[in-house]
């Protein structure tokens, strides 16, 4: 993380915080050393991006200026950008493998484990008129599989419960069709 990032992370720390926060939970909630972050609260003042109001002898108060709250939210906002294009990217390559299965002859599609991109897999099957489900475990897959050679097995990309060197042609992995979407988007498309 580079000094920027920590600079905003403690602007956004301060941001959110209900209550005054000292120096000691600040660098806590952080992960930094009380002397880094006293250091790099100093520099948030002299860059103006913070202000500090003594409340007593004892307790001081963090302001956040204008400058500081502007470089809250373009970093909130480039975030939002690269997670929307990233979305769309994985979109992209989950629409293509539905469109491949259902070319090959496949009827349905099982998405198995949690998945923060069921909702694309589920669409992506809804444009390609192949039946989408939904799993929790290997065992429901398996009965699927015997139920339905015809089926196609997906592993969400946080699933764990299988060896993943395990390829068959009837399977594949969430995480891989996403790191290759990243793959092309590096070397194909502009960022």
């Amino acid at each position: 993380m580079n000094t920027l990032e920590k600079e905003i992370d403690i602007l956004e720390t301060l941001a959110e915080g209900q209550r005054p926060v000292n120096q000691r939970n600040l660098a806590r909630i952080i992960g930094l050393s009380l002397g880094m972050t006293n250091s790099i609260l100093k520099r948030l003042v002299q860059k103006g991006w913070l202000k500090i109001q003594k409340v007593n002898n004892r307790n001081i108060q963090y302001i956040i200026s204008p400058r500081g709250m502007e470089k809250i939210l373009k970093r909130s906002y480039l975030y939002l950008r690269r997670t929307i294009k990233n979305v769309v990217y994985y979109k992209e390559a989950i629409e293509d493998l539905a469109h491949g299965l259902s070319q090959k002859g496949y009827k349905a599609v099982m998405l198995i484990g949690a998945s923060d991109l069921d909702f694309i897999v589920e669409h992506a099957c809804g444009l390609t008129r192949l039946r989408f489900i939904r799993a929790a475990s290997v065992e429901e897959a398996q009965r699927f599989q015997r139920e339905n050679s015809n089926g196609f097995l997906l592993f969400a990309e946080s699933f764990s419960g299988t060896d993943r060197r395990e390829q068959a042609a009837d399977r594949a992995f969430l995480s891989k069709i996403l790191l290759k979407a990243q793959g092309d988007r590096a070397v194909g498309a502009p960022a």
